[in-house]
């Protein structure tokens, strides 16, 4: 017999993906340059030279195990070094190669975290906006994911929420800083009083807290900030990083897990992962590749591209009239519809071919996400699109 659960879940097929498909076959139909399609986030810029100059030295001077053989279950040693090295040297952490798991992306990451620290039957807690793939990332698990309303007038914590959404069944919170869809950044102050108050739970409930941190757009930040490294402020943080973002690699799949040695026994955390990689078939990811990024893992693609267009947006968009938390990194933009509905209003703007995203699949029903990771030539062409919308329909 068929698995009941995965036939399931057929049903319930990524709105952002289904919006995507829909744009590209809107586009072969009018031609893509008269289609804006703001659902996906793809990035747009190029990867740096170095990685793929990396990749072609590997694969040119190498040949057999050296180039292609298999990975230790934790991944390859010299590219967990550099990666502990560098995340020690950049946020004054101290991470060993032993601590560090690689895996393909963030997604990898996490469905790896959530076991690490839940057993089927417990509760994760995250907070919306959100990622809608953290449901099935838990519920695939045997988890339940709770999810803590939006503090939407600026995407910070709402410990207000929190505290009545709290209860002892709970692991782990899973914070998403950068946001996406909201690109808000949780700032240092939000991530103190996170953890004194992970702390205090921990001394009610008599038993551990964990913090799960998925950060792909660690590095995507504007006005000249610089990162605000989660597991510096929480012992028990997992951080779950992808290259996809940073380098503009999505398809190479490559991330990694890092366990904070604060927490006291971390090697065990990390072996433990190799251990659920043996149950959920995910062994490691492309070797070659591994080495690739770690080569690079002081380097970034160049975001300035993403900036500039998230600017020319919110000062277009406020213009016409939508409440906006100015992104602070990232490369989305969560705006409040025009109507309460967002899911009617995304249906309205495609009939101006405008792709945009209802936020209701992200926790938040009446706002909708714009990826923006797009060339500047086409947000500005987007810009008479909007305001034919908004005078056509509102």
């Amino acid at each position: 017999m068929l698995s009941k659960k995965y036939r399931s879940m057929l049903g319930n097929a990524s709105v952002i993906m289904e919006l995507a498909a829909f744009a590209s076959a809107r586009a072969r139909e009018i031609g893509a340059e008269n289609v804006f399609d703001f659902s996906l986030g793809n990035p747009s810029v190029p990867e740096p030279r170095a990685y793929d100059d990396a990749l072609v030295s590997i694969l040119t001077h190498e040949t057999g195990k050296s180039a292609h053989g298999y990975s230790q279950g934790l991944g390859n040693r010299e590219a967990r070094e550099r990666i502990a090295e560098s995340l020690n040297r950049r946020f004054d952490m101290n991470y060993g190669a032993g601590d560090i798991f690689m895996t393909s992306g963030a997604a990898g990451a996490l469905a790896h975290a959530i076991r690490l620290v839940a057993q089927p039957g417990d509760e994760i807690v995250t907070f919306a906006p959100f990622f809608p793939e953290y449901a099935p990332y838990a519920e695939l698990a045997g988890c339940a994911l709770r999810v803590v309303p939006a503090r939407t007038e600026d995407f910070q914590i709402n410990f207000n929420a929190l505290d009545e959404i709290m209860n002892p069944r709970v692991q782990a919170l899973l914070i998403n800083t950068p946001n996406n869809p909201s690109g808000a950044v949780y700032s240092a102050e939000t991530l103190r009083q996170l953890a004194d108050w992970m702390f205090a739970k921990e001394a009610e409930y008599g038993h551990e807290l964990w913090l799960i941190s998925d950060e792909p757009y660690r590095e995507i930040l504007f006005d000249g900030q610089k990162p605000v490294y989660v597991s510096k402020f929480y012992p028990r943080t997992l951080g779950c990083y992808s290259f996809s973002k940073s380098l503009s690699i999505p398809g190479d799949r490559a991330g990694y897990l890092a366990v904070n040695p604060a927490c006291g026994e971390s090697r065990t955390v990390a072996q433990m992962a190799v251990q659920v990689s043996r149950g959920i078939g995910h062994d490691s990811i492309t070797a070659y590749v591994q080495r690739a990024v770690a080569a690079c893992c002081d380097m970034t693609s160049d975001f300035s591209v993403y900036e500039r267009n998230m600017n020319l947006l919110y000062g277009e968009l406020t213009a016409l009239g939508f409440s906006i938390v100015r992104p602070a990194g990232t490369f989305y933009m969560f705006p409040a519809a025009l109507e309460p509905d967002a899911a009617a209003f995304c249906r309205k703007a495609a009939r101006h071919d405008l792709i945009l995203v209802p936020g209701e699949t992200f926790g938040v029903p009446t706002h909708f996400r714009i990826a923006y990771c797009t060339d500047t030539g086409k947000v500005e062409r987007s810009i008479d699109a909007w305001r034919k919308f908004v005078r056509a329909e509102y």
